[in-house]
């Protein structure tokens, strides 16, 4: 190989890893969206390079920008990438019996979720035999303040964290029963931490209802959420019977995860 052909090999090798540097900080920051300016502070990188390794993972959908703000955010690519990955990760299999009891004894369907930075997302679901039944969509990102499964989350995190999270974000509503205001969002994660459980009575879904426990890892951080969920009519009345069960299922996968709180 000659020089030049060995000079190209090496700017072109460069190149890769500069364009999975960028993508590596969008998976690892706890933000929802990155600008220009900050990934180039963060890595190193002058504004110029920065932009044509976004315009490239763009080109692959990987990475998706916002047309106003000119912020960009991970793309669909990348999140099928981290729904396969997923596939195969050991909290799937560790959850996936307590799914099952969780859904048999209940009669309703059973999911857990995995948190994403400032969001969450459903890995893995088991539905019951009935007609009438909830399903939820897998690798979907939701934001943490609608829903049991979010709040569960969102609650047990730091408050230097939660605090961090409520700076960031206007609490949107998705239904009439979402919760708007820092104050109430806050009055209602302590009252979550207190009892050790999250309710959600059509707050990110009209007609739904849903518990929700918290899985926390050997540091005692929050990594994920298990839930029972159904139509709110026939779920309601007797949602709160589940949660011993809910709770069981999320601390035998807290203490699989080396927690022993």
């Amino acid at each position: 190989m000659s020089d030049v052909e060995t000079e190209s090999q090496s700017r072109s090798i460069a190149a890769v890893e500069r364009a999975m540097d960028v993508l590596l900080l969008f998976g690892r920051t706890g933000r929802p969206d990155l600008g220009v300016t900050e990934i180039a502070n963060e890595l190193g990188l002058t504004k110029a390079a920065v932009h044509r390794i976004l315009t490239a993972l763009r080109n692959r959908e990987l990475i998706t920008v916002e047309p106003v703000t000119r912020r960009y955010a991970l793309g669909h690519a990348a999140i099928a990438l981290g729904r396969a990955y997923l596939a195969r990760t050991d909290l799937r299999v560790i959850a996936a019996p307590e799914l099952r009891r969780l859904a048999a004894v209940a009669g309703e369907t059973a999911t857990l979720s995995i948190r994403r930075g400032d969001t969450r997302m459903y890995v893995d679901q088991v539905v019951p035999d009935q007609e009438l039944r909830m399903e939820v969509a897998l690798g979907v990102p939701y934001p943490l303040h609608a829903g049991s499964s979010s709040k569960a989350i969102l609650a047990f995190l730091r408050a230097e964290e939660i605090d961090e999270y409520l700076d960031r974000h206007e609490l949107t509503p998705f239904t009439d029963a979402t919760i708007t205001t820092p104050r109430t969002l806050r009055a209602e994660l302590a009252e979550i931490r207190k009892r050790g459980f999250a309710i959600s009575r059509g707050e990110r879904q009209i007609g739904a209802a849903s518990v929700a426990a918290p899985v926390l890892d050997h540091d005692g951080g929050v990594v994920a959420a298990i839930s029972a969920c159904g139509p709110l009519p026939r779920f309601e009345p007797h949602m709160l019977d589940c949660v011993p069960l809910l709770q069981k299922a999320a601390n035998a996968v807290s203490a699989q995860l080396g927690y022993s709180g």
